[in-house]
């Protein structure tokens, strides 16, 4: 049985770089180094500590505020008594309102401008506009009869309170206070760190 060849082209014997012009060279080096790029794998991405971030979880409508906050808190903890000198972390969370649900809403609007003219060269324009607002039903599925959510607002935080083994040193009350204003966007009145007995 005799072998096939998997492709019928082969290189000429008089095949030479030196004969080859300059842009067949360039096209030559880029495919090269695109195979080499191809075939070397990715750096993956650096893995977190699973215990540090065990869940990803973000708000959902199926989470209560109550649930919202615990998630909240026990991540913090987490999270703070990383920092050095931070020791044991016990956080609370308190929210300013409760989610947001935006309806995504049909807006219709009309207008009409009526321009009269008198017989003695006087005009009186008339204008009249009305709107109104229908909400679009079909939620999921498109086919239930709940409104159609465009977004949800999670609930926004109001205030942190930390208290901490090492809340008595000031580097520490510094990069925690710096980390719930990076996290939360609030201001530095509305976050207390504690020292912990």
């Amino acid at each position: 049985m005799k072998n096939k060849r998997l492709w019928k082209w082969k290189i000429p014997d008089n095949f030479h770089i030196k004969n080859m012009k300059r842009e067949q060279l360039a096209v030559l080096l880029l495919a090269g180094i695109l195979l080499l790029v191809v075939a070397v794998p990715a750096g993956g991405k650096k893995k977190e500590s699973r215990d540090t971030y065990q869940s990803r979880e973000v708000y959902s409508s199926a989470m209560t505020e109550s649930e919202y906050v615990s998630y909240l808190e026990s991540h913090l903890e987490k999270l703070f008594s990383q920092i050095e000198g931070a020791g044991d972390v016990a956080v609370m969370v308190t929210l300013a309102a409760s989610a947001e649900k935006v309806v995504e809403k049909d807006i219709q609007r009309e207008g009409n401008t009526v321009t009269e003219s008198d017989s003695q060269g006087g005009q009186r324009t008339t204008s009249s506009s009305s709107s109104g607002q229908t909400t679009i039903y079909g939620g999921q599925g498109r086919d239930t009869g709940d409104p159609y959510v465009s977004k949800e607002i999670t609930p926004r935080v109001e205030g942190v309170v930390v208290i901490a083994s090492g809340g008595d040193d000031a580097r520490v009350v510094k990069n925690i206070t710096e980390a719930v204003q990076a996290l939360f966007g609030i201001d530095t009145h509305k976050i207390r760190i504690m020292k912990k007995n």
